[in-house]
């Protein structure tokens, strides 16, 4: 499947029994969509899923996102807990072809400084082919901490949020180059890796 070079295809999958059902409105995918869209200065096409949890599902959507859609990185919100029906990290383990526990670490140290629960998250990340998975939290307000990162009341940051990492990492592994808007978050890259601004 070809595509746009500079164009960022960002899977985003919404992993609830509940809100897949129509029980309730899933917040999660715009939750992600209106951060990456404040985020993002490159141009950037979303592919959106809102499935239940049941891991064989899962799994699929992830290959297919990864494999079909070609999505560059692909974001799972929910599911992440130590619930029987919480199986969106197995499922991302079961499709991994390399796995990326740094990312997990950092979300737990993020979610600790607002609750002690949040060592029973089992968030992670994985690299299935030429694409970044992330199992991010199901509540708005946590997935921009763990986006953005924790900030004093001067904007001093304290906590580094994931994305900092994000876009090199999708350097090495071949996917665009994202360039971010600083004033939400700063892409870190070794002075090596960084390319003029784009006109």
């Amino acid at each position: 499947m070809s595509k746009d070079d500079d164009l960022l295809t960002v899977g985003l999958v919404s992993v609830s029994d509940r809100a897949s059902s129509g029980v309730y409105q899933d917040q999660g995918i715009p939750a992600l969509q209106d951060w990456l869209s404040a985020a993002l200065k490159t141009p950037v096409a979303f592919e959106t899923r809102l499935i239940p949890d049941e891991q064989p599902v899962i799994e699929a959507t992830l290959i297919e996102l990864c494999d079909s859609a070609g999505c560059d990185l692909v974001l799972t919100t929910g599911g992440t807990g130590p619930a029987p029906r919480d199986v969106t990290p197995d499922a991302t383990a079961a499709v991994a072809h390399k796995l990326m526990p740094g990312f997990g670490e950092q979300m737990r140290q993020i979610s600790l400084r607002f609750v002690p629960t949040a060592i029973l998250s089992r968030q992670t990340g994985a690299i299935r082919g030429r694409t970044l998975i992330l199992n991010l939290p199901g509540q708005p307000k946590s997935i921009r901490e763990t986006l953005e990162g924790v900030k004093d009341a001067d904007g001093t940051q304290i906590v580094p949020g994931i994305f900092a990492a994000v876009p090199y990492c999708i350097d090495l592994i071949g996917g665009p180059y994202i360039e971010t808007d600083e004033a939400v978050v700063k892409a870190f890259r070794p002075k090596s890796a960084i390319r003029p601004p784009r006109a």
